[in-house]
């Protein structure tokens, strides 16, 4: 396992990140673990979850699996740097109350306290913020945060889904109380979806904030989607269906496939090690619902990539370029 520093702090995590997402909704507990096992067992020892995942009626199932996962004992927890996110509602759907979700200070002390007891341990090493909220000042959220960090319940706060300007904007308030800040932003951001390198990936890496890009693969069409549906049998469904009924978009998956499959490379392997390639970036989310899976991106990071594969995913999937160039000229 390879491992890095997340941001500016001198936190150690692995270059992958395992995403939980799934587990609950699409993976059993007993499967939830042996992944968790698996991940361990490799050297992945950075896990991400959500207050929210389980969703629906069963908001917080997620955090609960790994919470039995980590009273199992044998040093998991101790091994695991475990990151979590709040900012929806928790309430059974129809009973979202006033100042149950977003970032008020109350919410946060809330929040925090029900991950806690869900994930059955005594302190969270990253708590982020899982969108921005435009209602409550950073001064209240850094206060609140400040206060966790003091108690021991946090260690480290991070942010998702923020624009370059609101992490501009929370770590200068932060600077201005002596508060460490945002260590790290979550950000979807993909071959496909680019957008992030024109403002998100600048503002992160000024401010020094390790970059986590979620979706990797976006929603499954950078995983070899076209020879999935032709070859293998399979019906596109969602995401995958819209794309591929699209002519220039199937054109741009073709392409990005015969490029791969030309260096006899696996498409899902290389949209992350691509990733692992660029600037400011920790390490992408992957989100395992089988063990083969995550033993397919755990290959990625073997993977070293040709000068021209990378020229041919920049001119298949050209990124946006920094602003203002991307906008302005």
């Amino acid at each position: 396992m390879k491992y890095t520093q997340l941001g500016r702090t001198g936190l150690k995590v692995s270059r992958l990140v395992l995403g939980t997402m799934n587990f609950g909704p699409q993976t059993n507990e007993s499967d939830s673990h042996a992944i968790m096992d698996s991940a361990l067992g490799a050297g992945l020892n950075f896990f991400d979850t959500a207050n929210v995942y389980g969703w629906g009626e069963n908001k917080g199932r997620t955090e609960a699996i790994l919470g039995t996962w980590f009273a199992q004992g044998g040093g998991r927890r101790d091994k695991v740097v475990l990151a979590t996110k709040m900012y929806g509602n928790m309430g059974a759907d129809g009973e979202a109350w006033p100042n149950h979700d977003k970032l008020s200070a109350v919410n946060i002390r809330r929040a925090v306290d029900a991950s806690l007891k869900r994930l059955q341990t005594d302190h969270i090493d990253l708590y982020q913020f899982h969108h921005v909220d435009r209602d409550t000042p950073f001064d209240e959220i850094w206060q609140a945060i400040d206060v966790l960090v003091q108690q021991g319940k946090i260690l480290y706060a991070g942010s998702s889904n923020f624009s370059g300007y609101k992490i501009a904007q929370a770590n200068e308030q932060a600077a201005r109380r002596g508060s460490l800040g945002l260590v790290s932003e979550q950000c979807i951001y993909n071959l496909v979806e680019r957008r992030a390198e024109m403002e998100v990936i600048p503002a992160a890496q000024e401010y020094g904030l390790g970059v986590i890009p979620w979706s990797p693969l976006h929603g499954g069409l950078l995983g070899g989607v076209i020879k999935k549906t032709t070859e293998g049998g399979r019906r596109a469904s969602g995401r995958a269906a819209d794309a591929l009924a699209d002519p220039a978009t199937r054109a741009q998956l073709q392409a990005y496939e015969d490029l791969l499959d030309k260096h006899g490379l696996e498409p899902g392997e290389a949209a992350l090690a691509w990733l692992l390639t660029r600037p400011g970036v920790t390490g992408p989310i992957v989100g395992p619902r089988t063990a083969e899976q995550l033993d397919s991106a755990l290959r990625a990071l073997e993977l070293d990539l040709p000068e021209a594969v990378l020229t041919g995913l920049d001119e298949i999937f050209p990124g946006p370029g920094p602003s203002p160039e991307a906008f302005a000229w």
